[in-house]
């Protein structure tokens, strides 16, 4: 898996404790900190790896676990093709799928609800109206940025909990930049003076602060703020200890009641609220809808700005482009005609 969250699920799925060593995440299983260990070649000591979430894997991180797959093992890279690529450079798993270099199986199950429907019409190029009689899918015209963030406010302090009744500690926020009049810096910190106020005498958090720890690129663990003191910041991320120094809090450590949908690829809530701000349209496309409106379980809110753009951006803007030779490393070669 991607995340520590991810591990604990799928160990708890498996029928296991999370200091197992059938399951792992892919930095904790490169690094030898978790999962089968290696064997006296250096090869992983495993005759079947299956990647979950494998839309995530950039090149680096892909080339790196097969390098350590030993002679015989087979891989399994399980994912959702609709979702976000990686953080890091390149498209591997939509790559492999174009290339058809290896047997796929398509096994796609629509998640039920209006929610499942809405985000299965995304897939396709539709955006849909569907029927929410539970309020599953709400819809929050707005005017600007700043009557954006108000309201942002309000659906995860008041109308969320009491309507829905989903804590606002179950309720993420997602938005497609950090900058902007409605980026993750002005919610979160509207969101912190309503949710959580304090001084942030540290670097700008308090006790009890939702934060995200990036102590790598493209890699974001979500916690919370515990305390302060002369060894740094100290947090609980996926329920372990982490202690980020001084020196390192500004660089590493953001505040999360709001994120990008980058940081939210691979995890899920029971409710989301998705802000559209008007500034914000050029960073929207069909993956970047799919996965913000797909993080929600029970409900979600769109926090409507866009206008047009939205449904034009699920409609005519399948992806944004990478360029990669990956796809034509792996497809089969045509032997030229003598």
């Amino acid at each position: 898996t991607h995340s520590s969250a991810g591990r604990r699920r799928v160990a708890g799925l498996a029928g296991s404790d999370e200091t197992g060593t059938d399951a792992a995440t892919v930095a904790g299983l490169l690094s030898g900190a978790e999962g089968p260990g290696r064997d006296r070649d250096g090869a992983l000591a495993l005759d079947l790896l299956v990647v979950l979430d494998a839309p995530q894997l950039d090149v680096e991180s892909a080339a790196m676990l097969v390098e350590s797959l030993p002679d015989g093992a087979r891989l399994v890279l399980s994912g959702d093709p609709g979702v976000l690529w990686s953080a890091g450079p390149g498209r591997v798993f939509a790559d492999l799928l174009a290339a058809r270099c290896c047997p796929q199986v398509v096994s796609r199950v629509p998640d039920p609800g209006p929610i499942g429907e809405l985000v299965s019409g995304i897939g396709i190029g539709e955006l849909n109206q569907v029927d929410a009689p539970g309020k599953e899918v709400v819809i929050v015209p707005v005017r600007d940025a700043g009557e954006a963030v108000h309201r942002t406010v309000q659906l995860v302090a008041d109308s969320v909990p009491r309507a829905i009744g989903v804590p606002t500690e179950d309720t993420q926020v997602i938005t497609p930049g950090h900058g902007g009049a409605a980026g993750t810096r002005a919610l979160n910190t509207a969101l912190k003076e309503r949710l959580n106020p304090g001084p942030g005498r540290f670097g700008g958090f308090d006790p009890g602060d939702r934060v995200a720890h990036v102590p790598a690129p493209g890699r974001t663990t979500l916690g919370r703020v515990l305390r302060a003191d002369a060894e740094g910041l100290h947090l609980e991320c996926d329920g372990a200890p982490v202690v980020v120094p001084k020196e390192q809090v500004e660089q590493t450590v953001r505040h999360a009641w709001a994120l990008t949908a980058h940081q939210a690829v691979g995890l899920s809530w029971p409710a989301a609220v998705v802000v559209l701000p008007g500034d914000a349209t050029a960073a929207l496309s069909r993956p970047w809808v799919y996965t913000a409106f797909s993080r929600g379980e029970r409900h979600l809110s769109v926090v409507q700005g866009a206008e047009q753009a939205l449904p034009r951006a699920v409609a005519e803007i399948p992806a944004k482009a990478r360029t990669t030779r990956l796809q034509t490393l792996l497809r089969p070669q045509v032997p030229a005609t003598p």
